[in-house]
């Protein structure tokens, strides 16, 4: 019998997601995979979602260990830098995207909020990264969840003889490019507004 713990619990599942791909990961099949009694799972577990939440997070690892952004870095090259780190990440796990949507990993909302942070002390309005982060979050997740269902053989099909194949990190690359061109595109609007204003102020009083 193996002995168990949260950790191994985890490392288990997600071993077990990449031989049989997420919709056939369940407790049972963990259970018998680790030489212990189903119900013992929920010590850890008390619920299956609660199991997937924590693979999920854990999936996350490499990308959470990249590092944090410095205040010398160009936050457009981090912003492409990023956003590839979160593809390769859930491209290391079969059905990783899968797994990942809709997850919010507590552990990552404190490296979040100073990514937030320091695309705005790079001039980034606020809100604009915001939604920048989710548009280019979803983008990635979604993009993954083709690619991944692509090599999948059980959900691929024939395309039609006409069709192109799709290369799927071309792809990527070109609506990743399209996103960080908006945000440039308004980050710099938003810094011509800023300087007008400052013309159009003397000694701290608008002209009128």
């Amino acid at each position: 019998m193996t002995k168990v713990n949260r950790e191994i619990v985890i490392s288990e599942a997600l071993d077990l997601l990449d031989e049989v791909g997420l919709d056939t990961v369940s407790t049972r099949r963990l259970a018998k995979r680790l030489g212990v009694e189903q119900p013992s799972l929920y010590w850890y577990f008390r619920t299956k979602n609660d199991l997937l939440t924590a693979m999920a997070e854990a999936a996350m690892a490499p990308h959470a260990a990249a590092p944090l952004p410095t205040p010398d870095d160009d936050w457009r090259d981090w912003f492409l830098d990023n956003t590839r780190s979160f593809r390769r990440t859930l491209l290391m796990r079969r059905d990783g995207a899968r797994l990942h949507a809709g997850s919010t990993p507590a552990s990552d909302l404190d490296r979040i909020r100073r990514k937030m942070d320091f695309l705005v002390a790079s001039g980034v309005p606020e809100r604009d990264a915001q939604m920048a982060m989710l548009a280019a979050g979803r983008f990635t997740v979604g993009s993954v969840l083709e690619e991944q269902a692509d090599a999948d053989p059980r959900d691929r099909s024939d395309p039609p003889a006409d069709m192109p194949a799709i290369d799927h990190e071309s792809a990527f690359e070109a609506g990743l490019t399209l996103i960080l061109d908006g945000l440039v595109h308004r980050t710099a609007a938003r810094a011509a507004s800023l300087s007008a204003d400052d013309r159009l102020t003397t000694g701290g009083r608008r002209v009128q």
